[in-house]
C-alpha cells in the first residue's frame, strides 16, 4: 500500500527579511472540521494500519500480556479529607475508575466515570473536590479532550447533579466554604488560564465574580487551598518567574493580596502554617532555592525574610510540606531524589533512605497540616510504586500502600545507572533496566527522553516496558540537559539558547551506551513525547542513521511557526522555554534546529508519529504537516507513519484500557522492527 500523498500550496512565511515556505501550511484548521483534512488523516491511518497487519502483529499478543500485570480489582491510596477517606477503585474490565468515600467503616460510592462516560468517545475528569461538610462534590468534566472543563456539582445526600454548571474552566477548583467556590477560566484562543471567579452555589455562572485577572499573556493562573484550610493561593506564574496572592478565607470578600511582587527570573512557592509562612525562593541567584520564614506583615518585603535553609548549588529543593514541627523537602543531590526531614524547632535534619540505583522517592498526598503521619511515594525501574506512612511521633515507618502488579517478579530485573561524558565533557546520567542474563552487547537498546521545562524523568516503574524487556530489549532514560535532574543549573544548559545540548546529550548518550558495549548497534530505538519528539525530530536529523526506529508521540516539530503565532495556545506561555521569535538572534537559533524546517534528503529510520486532533498542548496540525515533508525528503526505503486519534487530547484516548492498547501498539512497532 502506498502512502497518502497529500496536495501542496506553498505559504510565505516572513520574518527577519527571512523567507521559509511551508507547502502543508493548509492543514491547520482550527475548527477541526474540514472534511478533506479530516479525509487525509484517515488515509494516513489506514496506512500505519496496514503496515502493522502486514506479517507479524504483535499488538494483540503484548496487550494481552500488559492486562495481565492487572488484578481483579484495584484500590488508590485512600486520602483523609474533612473525617472521611477517599479513594477509587477500578476493576480489570473497566476503563475507568469508580469513586468512594469511607468514615468508621462505612464505605459509600460517590461517582461512578464508567457510567458518565457512556455511549462518549472521549471522557475525562479533573478530579473530585469535596465541600468542607462533606456534602457536596465538585468535579471538571472534558468530553473532547482540550482540556476545557464543565465544573459540575453532585449532592451526595440525595446522590443528583444540582443545576449550576461552569463553563470554560481549566479544571482547577476550591471550595472557600459550604456556599462558595473558586476557579479558573481560559482564554478561549490561547487556553492560558488568566481569570479566577468566585461562585455562589445556585446562582448562574454570569453572576459570579471575577476576583482576579492575570494582564500578561506569558502567564498563566493556577489555586489552591491552602493545607491549613485557611487561604486561597493564586499562583501566577512563567517559565522563570512567578507571582503569589492569598484571599484570607474567613474574609473571602476581602481583595486577594500579594505576597511579593514579581521580578525578572524568580520563582518562590508558599506554604503557610497557623503563624509562619514558609517559601522556596531562588532569588539572590540561590538557584537551586533556599528554605526561608516570614509574617503576615512581611508580605512584599523579602529583606525581612529569614533563611533556615541556606541555597546549596549541589542540592535541589524541589518541593515541601509543613506538619506542626516538622518541613519535609524533596531535594535532589548528584541527580537523585531524596526526602529531607527538617526539624521546625531545633533545626536538626533527617534523610530518608532508599536503595535502588536508580529510582522515585516524592511526597504523596498529605492533605492536613495537623496530621501525625508523613506519606511519601516510592518507586523504581523493577519495583511498583508504593506509599509509605512516617509516624511524627515515634519515628516508625509502615507501607500503607502498593500499586499490584500481578504475575511480575521484580528479582528478574536489574537496574543500573550509568554517567556518560558527552561531547563537551558533561556527564550525563542514564538510567537502565533489563532483564538478568541476557547478553547486553547483543540486546536492542530502546532509549527515551524529554529534557525541557525543567521536568525531571525519574527512573519509576513503567509497566509498559516489561513486555520488550521481558523479550530482551534494554530500556534506558536518559537525563538529558534540560530537565532539572542535576539541578537547576541543568535545566538552564538545556533551553533557549542552549537548547542543542538537549540534542547532543541524547545522541551522546546513545553513542555511550553503546561504546560500553549495552546494546545492538543495529537495534537502537529511541522514544519521546510532546517536547521529546522534538527531540526525537532533533536527533533523526542530525544523526538519520543511529537509530533503526523512532517513536514520536504528539511531537512538537514546527517550532518556529507555532512560536510565531501568538494565536495558537500556550504560545506566549513558552517564550522564556524555546525563545520569542521576534527577536532575531531567538528566530536564528530556533531556525536551526526546529525538526520541520531542518528535515533534508537523509537517510532517515522508520518513524512513527502518533497524536490527536483535539491535542491541546500540542496542535495536531505539527505532526500532520511533519510526516509528508519527512516522508518526502527521506532518502530510505523505511516508512514514516502517521497515527491521529481522531477524538482524544494530549495523552491520547481516554480510559485505562484504551491507553495499554496505545501503548501495546507502540511496543508492537518496536518489536516488529527489532525482528526486521
Amino acid at each position: 500500500m502506498l502512502p497518502p500523498i497529500p496536495k501542496k500550496i506553498p505559504k510565505i512565511l516572513e520574518a527577519h527579511g527571512d523567507q521559509r515556505s511551508d507547502d502543508y501550511y493548509w492543514l491547520r484548521d482550527d475548527s477541526r472540521s474540514d472534511q478533506e483534512i479530516i479525509k487525509y488523516l484517515e488515509e494516513e491511518n489506514k496506512y500505519s494500519e496496514n503496515w502493522f497487519v502486514e506479517g507479524k502483529d504483535y499488538r494483540k499478543e503484548l496487550y494481552k500480556e500488559l492486562l495481565n500485570f492487572i488484578p481483579e480489582e484495584e484500590t488508590s491510596l485512600k486520602i483523609k479529607k474533612n473525617d472521611f477517606y477517599y479513594f477509587s477503585k477500578i476493576k480489570s474490565n473497566e476503563q475507568y475508575p469508580v469513586y468512594f468515600r469511607e468514615k468508621e467503616n462505612s464505605t459509600e460510592e460517590i461517582l461512578d466515570i464508567n457510567k458518565l462516560s457512556k455511549g462518549l468517545d472521549f471522557y475525562q475528569i479533573s478530579g473530585i473536590s469535596p465541600s468542607p461538610n462533606n456534602k457536596i462534590i465538585a468535579y471538571g468534566e472534558d468530553k473532547n479532550g482540550r482540556r476545557e472543563y464543565t465544573i459540575k456539582f453532585k449532592n451526595l445526600q440525595n446522590e443528583k447533579l444540582i443545576s449550576d454548571q461552569l463553563k470554560n474552566t481549566s479544571g482547577n477548583i476550591t471550595w472557600g466554604n459550604n456556599d462558595y467556590i473558586f476557579y479558573t477560566i481560559k482564554d478561549p484562543e490561547t487556553l492560558i488560564s488568566n481569570k479566577v471567579y468566585r461562585h455562589k452555589l445556585g446562582d448562574s455562572q454570569d453572576k459570579d465574580v471575577l476576583i482576579f485577572e492575570e494582564q500578561d499573556a506569558e502567564f498563566n493562573i493556577s489555586i489552591s487551598k491552602s493545607r491549613t484550610d485557611q487561604y486561597l493561593f493564586i499562583n501566577s506564574s512563567k517559565t522563570e518567574s512567578n507571582e503569589i496572592w492569598l484571599v484570607e478565607l474567613s474574609k473571602m470578600f476581602d481583595k486577594p493580596k500579594c505576597v511579593l511582587s514579581r521580578s525578572d527570573k524568580h520563582l518562590y512557592y508558599v506554604e503557610d502554617t497557623p503563624d509562619t509562612f514558609y517559601v522556596l525562593s531562588n532569588k539572590n541567584e540561590c538557584i537551586n532555592f533556599s528554605l526561608l520564614e516570614f509574617k503576615e506583615e512581611d508580605f512584599e518585603n523579602f529583606s525581612n525574610w529569614k533563611t533556615i535553609i541556606e541555597h546549596d548549588p549541589k542540592v535541589l529543593l524541589e518541593d515541601f510540606v509543613c506538619f506542626t514541627d516538622f518541613i519535609f523537602l524533596d531535594i535532589r543531590e548528584d541527580g537523585l531524589p531524596k526526602i529531607l526531614k527538617f526539624n521546625k524547632n531545633n533545626f536538626t535534619k533527617e534523610y530518608i533512605g532508599f536503595p535502588d540505583p536508580a529510582y522515585s522517592c516524592y511526597i504523596s498526598s498529605n492533605p492536613e497540616y495537623e496530621a501525625k503521619e508523613f506519606l511519601y511515594g516510592y518507586t523504581s525501574l523493577r519495583k511498583p510504586s508504593s506509599v509509605f506512612s512516617l509516624n511524627l511521633e515515634t519515628n516508625e515507618k509502615r507501607e500503607v500502600w502498593h500499586s499490584e502488579v500481578i504475575n511480575f517478579d521484580e528479582n528478574l530485573y536489574q537496574t543500573d545507572r550509568i554517567k556518560i561524558s558527552v561531547r563537551d565533557e558533561t556527564e550525563v546520567p542514564n538510567s537502565l533496566i533489563y532483564k538478568k542474563g541476557i547478553d547486553l552487547k547483543t540486546a536492542p537498546l530502546l532509549v527515551y527522553g524529554y529534557g525541557s521545562y525543567g521536568s525531571i524523568i525519574d527512573a519509576s516503574f513503567r509497566k509498559s516496558m516489561i513486555p520488550l524487556i521481558d523479550r530482551g530489549f534494554v530500556f534506558c532514560i536518559s537525563h538529558i540537559r534540560g530537565g532539572s535532574e542535576m539541578g537547576r543549573q541543568w535545566y538552564e544548559d538545556g533551553k533557549m539558547l542552549n537548547k542543542k545540548n538537549t540534542f547532543f546529550d541524547f545522541i551522546d548518550s546513545t553513542k555511550g551506551l553503546l561504546s560500553k558495549n549495552i546494546g545492538d548497534p543495529k537495534n537502537v530505538f529511541a522514544f519521546g513525547g510532546s517536547a521529546g519528539g522534538l527531540l526525537m525530530g532533533a536527533i533523526i536529523n542530525y544523526e538519520p542513521e543511529l537509530y533503526k526506529g523512532i517513536i514520536s508521540a504528539v511531537p512538537f516539530v514546527d517550532v518556529l511557526t507555532t512560536m510565531s503565532d501568538e494565536s495558537i495556545p500556550l504560545t506566549t506561555f513558552e517564550y522564556k522555554e524555546w525563545g520569542n521569535p521576534k527577536f532575531k538572534e531567538e528566530y536564528d537559533y530556533i531556525k536551526s534546529y526546529s525538526p520541520y524546517d531542518n528535515i533534508g534528503k537523509k537517510n532517515y529510520p522508520t518513524v512513527f508519529v502518533t497524536s490527536s486532533l483535539f491535542d491541546s498542548q500540542v496542535q495536531y496540525f505539527e505532526p500532520a504537516k511533519y510526516v509528508p515533508k519527512l516522508r518526502e525528503n527521506s532518502i530510505s526505503e523505511n516508512p514514516v507513519l502517521l497515527k491521529m486519534n481522531l477524538i482524544g487530547g494530549h495523552a491520547g484516548k481516554s480510559g485505562r484500557l484504551n491507553a495499554l492498547e496505545e501503548s501495546a501498539q507502540d511496543s508492537a512497532f518496536l518489536l516488529k522492527l527489532s525482528k526486521s
